[in-house]
């Protein structure tokens, strides 16, 4: 939750992240706004990603949904070195 405020504060009202869903080892974040969708759609997404290992919580990009209004973006715990 913390990242996601983080992530708010300086990207709302062009994008906004909302928890969807969460489990032992993965979660979903709903990105919604007018943001851009021809130039660095998916940094949006690598942002987030970036605010979370900021704060210490390694995790990859597994499948991106794209919705009517924006995306929801699923999150695995660890890294691709792990095994």
């Amino acid at each position: 939750m913390r990242a996601i405020e983080e992530y708010n504060r300086y990207r709302s009202p062009e994008v906004t992240a909302e928890l969807s869903s969460m489990s032992r080892d993965a979660f979903e974040v709903r990105f919604t706004g007018p943001f851009c969708y021809s130039c660095g759609y998916y940094d949006y997404f690598e942002d987030f990603r970036l605010e979370l290992e900021d704060l210490g919580l390694r995790t990859k990009i597994v499948e991106v949904r794209e919705i009517a209004e924006g995306a929801v973006v699923r999150f695995e715990i660890g890294d691709e070195s792990e095994g």
